[in-house]
């Protein structure tokens, strides 16, 4: 079975009003999207999907885990995440170019995807430093060896003399050399 099926409305026989869609999104979720920053994931997603005469407006929520690499230790970590996102789906018969928050399809369609938008609303909630509070996992995910080693690197910083860096200096010899 298509693990992207379950994510396609079917809009056509659909009344007008509010309607609640909810989905587990895993690995098999992620491994549709090919050069995907997720491979591995367990989010729960709601979608509120509100059709109007005019148009569809769509209400992303959703919160989970995603495993990925911690960027302090090295470590594979599940990093949580939650995020809300909001899309307008609009008619046109002309194609109109998207917009951030809005998009346009043919008033004729019969179903809409929406695990495309699913996946970029995930992919945007990953934070650019990929690190969180783990004090409290038991056990703790850390790297403890690099953490040593990360902490023996500032030691050893904080021991340069106040104001001068060996690198620094070495650079500032090569201008000398120059007639």
């Amino acid at each position: 079975m298509d693990p992207l099926l379950p994510f396609s409305i079917p809009v056509k026989g659909l009344h007008l009003g509010l309607h609640q869609y909810d989905f587990q999104i895993d690995r098999s979720f992620f491994e549709q999207f090919e050069a995907s920053p997720i491979a591995e994931g367990n989010i729960e997603m709601t979608l509120y999907f509100d059709k109007r005469p005019e148009m569809f407006v769509l209400e992303f929520e959703f919160e989970g885990n995603v495993r990925t690499e911690c960027d302090r230790c090295t470590a594979t970590i599940d990093l949580p995440i939650a995020d809300a996102q909001q899309l307008l789906v609009k008619f046109s018969y002309e194609a109109m170019p998207e917009e951030a928050e809005v998009i346009y399809v043919n008033p004729e369609i019969t179903h809409f995807n929406v695990a495309q938008y699913a996946y970029e609303y995930i992919c945007l909630a990953l934070p650019m430093i990929k690190v969180y509070d783990c004090e409290d996992d038991d056990p703790r995910p850390c790297n403890e060896e690099m953490l040593r080693l990360i902490s023996q690197g500032e030691t050893k910083q904080d021991t340069e003399p106040e104001g001068r860096n060996s690198i620094w200096e070495a650079l500032k010899n090569l201008d000398q050399d120059t007639p």
